[in-house]
C-alpha cells in the first residue's frame, strides 16, 4: 500500500513546480524576441495571362532593395524561376489552357535569406479554341511621353479581335521590352536610360498566340541626368586570352555583365573593329557572366584588338568596353 503523501511534502511539489514554471515565463518575460531578420515580402504582385499558355507576373521591389540578390518565383507554391533584384516581372510558358493557377514572389538577400511567400495571386489560362486563326487588327494611335530620364508612358487605340486580345507586347526598334493585359492601352516603360532616343511599336496578342501587325510607332526622348550616365550598361571585366587547340589559334573571351536593370542575354564582339560574333544566351544560360570563343585567322604572332558590348532591357545596344589587346602565337 502506497503511503499518502503529507502536507509538507505536498507544499515542496507545488512550490517546485511553480520554481520551474517561473523559470520557464522568465525565459519568455524578458526582453522579446527579435523577428527574423528576413528580407521584407514583396508586394503587388499582379498576374494576367498572355495566352492560353502562358501568363505574364508582375511585382513591386522589396523595401530594401539594394539587399535583395534575386527574386524567386512560385507557381501553386513551388518554385518555378529565379529572377535578378533588377527585374520585376516576367512571362511564364508551357501552362495549360483553361487551367487555374496562384503564382507568389519572395526575396531572397544577399546573405541568402528568404522572405516570407505572401499573397499567392489566381489566375485561369483561357481555353484554346482551335478555330481561332485571325490575328487582332492592328493597335493605333500609338502616343509616347517622357516621364523623366528613365521611363516613358505609351498609350495605344485598342485592337478588334474575333475572341480576345490578351495582351498587348511593346517593342523598341524590334525589340520585345515589355507587355501588358490586352483590357489595357496604357502603359509605364521603366528600363530606359537618360538622354537616349527611343522609337516604339506595339503588338496584339490573342489566347491562340496570333500576333496583330505592329502599330504605327512612336518616338520620345528621355530626359537628362545632371549627373551623367553612370556607366551601368558597359560590361566589365573584360578578358582575352589566346589558346592553340589542334595546331588552330583560338580567342576566349569572358566578361561580367553590365548591370543595366534587366536581364542581359544578347552580346556582339567586334576584333580589330569590326564585328566578330554575336553570342545568344538562352533561357538556362548564366546570365551574369558571358563566355565565347573565336577563332583566329591570323598566323602566329598575330595581335588583335577585342571589344564587347551588349544588348540591353531597353533594346538598344549599350557601349562598348575598352579594347583589350592579346598575341596569339609564341
Amino acid at each position: 500500500m502506497r503511503p499518502t503523501p503529507t502536507l509538507a511534502a505536498l507544499s515542496t511539489t507545488a512550490a517546485c513546480l511553480l520554481a520551474l514554471t517561473a523559470t520557464s515565463c522568465s525565459s519568455d518575460s524578458g526582453a522579446a524576441a527579435e523577428p527574423p531578420d528576413t528580407p521584407t515580402v514583396p508586394t503587388g504582385v499582379t498576374v494576367y495571362t498572355s495566352t492560353s499558355t502562358s501568363v505574364h507576373v508582375m511585382w513591386n521591389k522589396a523595401a530594401e532593395a539594394e539587399k535583395v540578390r534575386r527574386y524567386e518565383v512560385y507557381r501553386n507554391g513551388k518554385k518555378i524561376q529565379n529572377v535578378p533584384a533588377e527585374k520585376h516581372m516576367i512571362d511564364i510558358a508551357g501552362l495549360k489552357p483553361s487551367s487555374s493557377y496562384t503564382f507568389s514572389v519572395r526575396a531572397r538577400d544577399t546573405d541568402g535569406k528568404l522572405s516570407a511567400p505572401g499573397r499567392a495571386a489566381p489566375v485561369t489560362t483561357p481555353s484554346a479554341d482551335t478555330d481561332d486563326s485571325k490575328p487582332p487588327t492592328r493597335p493605333g494611335s500609338l502616343k509616347a511621353r517622357a516621364d523623366g530620364p528613365r521611363s516613358a508612358t505609351l498609350t495605344w487605340a485598342k485592337s478588334e479581335d474575333n475572341k480576345e486580345v490578351t495582351s498587348y507586347d511593346i517593342y523598341q526598334e524590334g525589340t520585345k521590352i515589355h507587355s501588358v493585359a490586352g483590357t489595357e492601352t496604357t502603359a509605364a516603360v521603366t528600363t530606359l536610360r537618360p538622354d537616349t532616343d527611343y522609337t516604339f511599336t506595339v503588338r496584339a496578342r490573342d489566347a491562340l498566340d496570333n500576333t496583330s501587325p505592329d502599330s504605327p510607332s512612336a518616338s520620345v526622348t528621355t530626359e537628362s541626368e545632371p549627373e551623367g550616365r553612370t556607366g551601368a550598361e558597359v560590361p566589365t571585366d573584360l578578358q582575352a586570352t589566346a589558346r592553340k587547340d589542334a595546331g588552330v589559334w583560338n580567342l576566349d573571351l569572358v566578361w561580367n555583365a553590365p548591370k543595366a536593370g534587366g536581364d542581359v542575354t544578347e552580346y556582339e564582339v567586334y576584333v580589330d573593329g569590326k564585328f566578330g560574333s554575336q553570342l545568344v544566351l538562352g533561357e538556362s544560360a548564366p546570365k551574369e557572366t558571358g563566355r565565347i570563343s573565336l577563332p583566329l585567322e591570323e598566323k602566329a604572332k598575330a595581335t588583335c584588338a577585342v571589344k564587347v558590348r551588349a544588348k540591353l532591357p531597353d533594346g538598344k545596344w549599350g557601349p562598348f568596353t575598352k579594347e583589350v589587346t592579346v598575341t596569339a602565337g609564341s
